[in-house]
């Protein structure tokens, strides 16, 4: 069993644990990942920046065939969205399989499904190998209808999943959950579950003993075909692979095809044997006025000999814009808690609460590849809620393209493909930035002066022409920067939560003091004066 480090969480954000205030179960586990800093220039075959699951699956499958590989982290292994998952392994997926089926036809909705539980099957056979202590378990994982969705729509899903070549079941009822008799479900057995830092610690471990370099707290810069620089140091490589949640460079253009969500996450203990280990999911809000229609997930992490923590997630909402229904981060959290006692009546008081960022393809698929327009520049982004299976098939697709191997993803992860059935979303989301944007800047701010703001308080504030950041800390210091972010010009928004300034064109977001911690914009606020 996996030991519990408890840590306290920040006034404000350090981005060197994680990129929120609020810590996730799996950052209080484990101590932190932490390497060398990059402190001389250097010279690999690879080099991959970004030290999540994407990166590192990347650089161990590398460092296996023989290359040389450097990774280079701007915080701590882990320390972006994948220290912010609910780690679950799965191939039953965000989107529906029969959209799918009617984007891409029934052969590549087949090579979907087989992509996935591949990826369930290396991650399952690389920590039985190498002996990973990360609690991985295979389970089963239950699909049922949220209120809002068309009882027959279930059925369509599960057609669609035995299309694909899915060992799916179509049960009447939904096993161990509360009021569940006569509610039907589909039954995806062979899903995953662990304890995604412990895991990716056991294949850092290998990595460094395959003789791979590791730097964490070196911020990739001036990123190019030829490496990138980092701590004033240089990085040169024969490949470049970025995978930092969203790209982050200005060459990168993935930002247009994909659009960056905020998911909620709760978790509180329950006298281990109440629940099964097992996965649930509802099939999502039909009414939302999002385009990616938030839904509920929920699994059982072992804790201790006693207990096992219940943890549950959803309510999301597009980066930024929480306010557009009108629902504080606070609320978002309540009704998350209400939701799961509802349908688990076991789970009491909340012990943890997260929130982690999710990039939603318009077309549901990760952009894994070359990036477009680059020969030796690959991209493993647009994770759809999938992050751990979408993560690993980058890894495993990406080591194949360097290594000249064929593979049979490729075309289907392609970041230059265009999905012409999905142009409607398309549409929508662009539009949505759009009319942000515009809102935004005409709008008066969330107060008129800094004076309103108290300790531990953030806002946007209209200054004459100039849109200003403002955030006075625990000590009554006000600190201000420009709120317009640097990558396109968005109006940040505060996010009171995880004390954050965020944009809702793309989802970058930075903290108190203006610092970047999610792309794709790649530099800090400027400082500015009331």
């Amino acid at each position: 069993m996996l030991q519990t480090t408890f840590m306290k969480t920040f006034e404000t954000i350090n981005d060197e644990i994680t990129s929120g205030i609020n810590n996730s179960y799996w950052i209080n586990s484990t101590k932190p990942l932490t390497y060398q800093t990059l402190n001389s220039d250097k010279k690999a075959d690879v080099l991959v920046i970004g030290g999540g699951i994407a990166g590192i699956t990347t650089a161990y499958c590398l460092s296996k065939s023989g290359k040389k590989v450097i990774v280079l982290e701007d915080g701590n292994l882990g320390s972006g969205e994948t220290g912010r998952t609910t780690a679950q392994i799965s191939n039953a997926l965000d989107d529906r399989y029969y959209d799918l089926e009617n984007y891409y036809g029934h052969e590549k909705t087949k090579l979907i499904a087989q992509s996935h539980t591949a990826a369930i099957n290396w991650i399952n056979k690389t920590v039985t190998e190498n002996g990973i202590d990360c609690n991985f378990k295979l389970v089963d994982g239950y699909l049922f209808l949220d209120p809002s969705d068309k009882p027959e729509n279930l059925g369509k899903e599960f057609k669609a999943t035995q299309n694909a070549g899915l060992p799916t079941q179509f049960l009447s009822d939904i096993p161990a959950m509360a009021e569940a008799d006569h509610k039907e479900c589909i039954k995806f057995p062979g899903q995953g579950q662990f304890h995604i830092l412990s895991y990716i610690k056991g294949l850092a471990d290998d990595i460094v003993e395959m003789g791979g370099e590791i730097y964490t707290n070196s911020h990739a810069e001036e990123i190019s075909k030829h490496g990138a620089k980092a701590n004033g140091f240089t990085v040169t490589a024969d490949h470049i692979v970025v995978a930092t949640n969203t790209p982050v460079n200005n060459t990168f253009t993935i930002h247009n095809k994909q659009f960056a969500y905020r998911t909620y996450v709760i978790g509180a203990k329950i006298p281990k044997g109440t629940l099964p280990y097992a996965m649930w999911w509802d099939t999502g809000d039909m009414d939302s006025k999002w385009v990616a229609k938030p839904y509920h997930y929920i699994r059982l992490e072992p804790l201790d000999d006693q207990y096992d923590l219940l943890i549950s997630g959803g309510e999301d909402h597009k980066t930024g814009q929480a306010d557009e229904e009108d629902i504080l981060e606070e609320e978002r959290y309540q009704n998350l808690t209400n939701w799961t006692k509802e349908h688990f009546p076991y789970f009491n008081e909340v012990e943890y609460k997260w929130s982690g960022q999710v990039m939603e393809p318009v077309d549901c698929l990760a952009f894994i590849g070359k990036n477009p327009g680059d020969d030796n520049i690959y991209i493993i982004t647009g994770d759809s809620g999938n992050g751990m299976t979408h993560c690993t098939i980058g890894g495993l697709l990406v080591t194949d393209l360097i290594l000249g191997i064929e593979n049979p993803w490729k075309d289907l992860y392609d970041p230059s493909r265009i999905t012409l059935k999905t142009a409607g979303d398309f549409l929508s989301e662009n539009g949505n930035m759009a009319y942000n944007l515009v809102k935004d800047w005409v709008s008066g701010g969330d107060v008129k002066n800094a004076d309103e703001l108290g300790a531990g308080e953030g806002a946007i504030i209209s200054s004459g022409l100039k849109k200003v950041a403002a955030y006075r800390d625990e000590n009554g210091v006000l600190h201000t920067c420009t709120a317009v972010c640097p990558h396109l010009g968005g109006i940040l928004q505060w996010n009171k939560d995880e004390k954050s300034f965020d944009c809702p064109l793309h989802g970058s977001r930075f903290t108190t003091d203006g610092v970047v911690v999610n792309g794709p914009a790649i530099s800090d606020l400027k400082k500015v004066e009331l």
